[in-house]
């Protein structure tokens, strides 16, 4: 099991690339021991900019700099700068397209325990409704590391979503080939295909396998990068396999599930189904409790895909 979050890996890139990029600054919203920027902090005191529990500022505060010519990645809990600052994101980052990053750490179920109010559900579909902002959210570590390569020189607007926990790795390296936009096929599949986004990637893989040992050939694809979307490669794959599955941790509604079904609405017969969580308040457990509790694991997604299968 790999030990490195998605989380320390970007602290890794930013250590690697300030040196060479004076303009690099990372602010937090008193979140740099949860988002693992102590290193960087350390190391670099006057490039990382603290601004306290104020997600609303950090986002006006990253607008200025980056105005100012430099290349802000304002770093803080995805329930909280998703939601609370979400019309500065609209405003002061999409609308006027000022090249700040937005990385919403603990993402999803991340603070699972603590309820509702620490939960980003719905982060997706409201940032991916905004114009002028890519939507992005890593398998791994190594697609980590790639994402936040590009991110260092792009001059998009992002909205960029990391879970808490390491995760098991996806990749074999982060030299596979990454591109912003374009989805990733991991497994190539006849049945049906699974579609994934973020730590359900590493789910699907795992299903897939699964059901292989049962006779049924499974696809699996890597949707990183939810806007801009890479409609071709699932509507490329869907049409030849007829079945899908989407997986992901966030409401059934406005997310990848809503995603693929958007782009294969001019399809006639292919069957899809969404697995994510529902449009109510979750029970309280831990996130592995949670994801189990809801059919986000390995064994309920072969199952849904059996029957899918009739």
């Amino acid at each position: 099991m790999n030990n490195i979050s998605n989380n320390q890996m970007m602290n890794h890139v930013f250590v690697d690339a300030v040196e060479a990029n004076s303009d690099l600054i990372v602010l937090t919203s008193d979140s740099r021991g949860s988002a693992k920027l102590t290193e960087f902090g350390d190391k670099f005191p006057n490039h990382l900019i603290e601004v306290g529990i104020a997600e609303q500022n950090i986002v006006g505060i990253a607008a200025g700099l980056a105005h100012s010519g430099k290349r802000p990645f304002a770093v803080s809990p995805a329930p909280f700068l998703s939601m609370r600052s979400i019309e500065q994101i609209k405003v002061d980052v999409a609308y006027s397209k000022t090249n700040v990053k937005l990385v919403g750490v603990s993402g999803g179920v991340s603070y699972a325990q603590l309820g509702m109010s620490h939960h980003s559900l719905q982060d997706f579909a409201v940032t991916r409704a905004i114009p002028n902002i890519q939507v992005l959210c890593p398998a791994d570590r190594y697609e980590t590391e790639a994402m936040f390569k590009q991110l260092l020189v792009t001059e998009t607007p992002a909205y960029i979503r990391l879970g808490r926990n390491a995760v098991e790795d996806v990749y074999e390296s982060s030299e596979y080939g990454f591109e912003i936009g374009k989805a990733n096929l991991l497994r190539d599949g006849t049945d049906v295909l699974l579609i994934g986004i973020g730590e359900t990637v590493r789910i699907a893989i795992d299903a897939a396998l699964s059901l292989a040992v049962k006779g049924i050939s499974a696809a699996v694809l890597n949707i990183s990068s939810l806007k801009p979307f890479d409609s071709d490669t699932v509507i490329e794959k869907a049409k030849k396999i007829g079945k899908v599955i989407t997986i992901e941790e966030h409401s059934i509604y406005g997310g990848l599930g809503s995603a693929v079904a958007e782009c294969l609405s001019i399809e006639i017969g292919i069957k899809h189904k969404i697995i994510g969580f529902p449009d109510e308040e979750l029970v309280t457990g831990s996130a592995k409790e949670l994801f189990n509790y809801y059919g986000l694991n390995p064994s309920s997604i072969a199952d849904e895909a059996v029957k899918l299968l009739g």
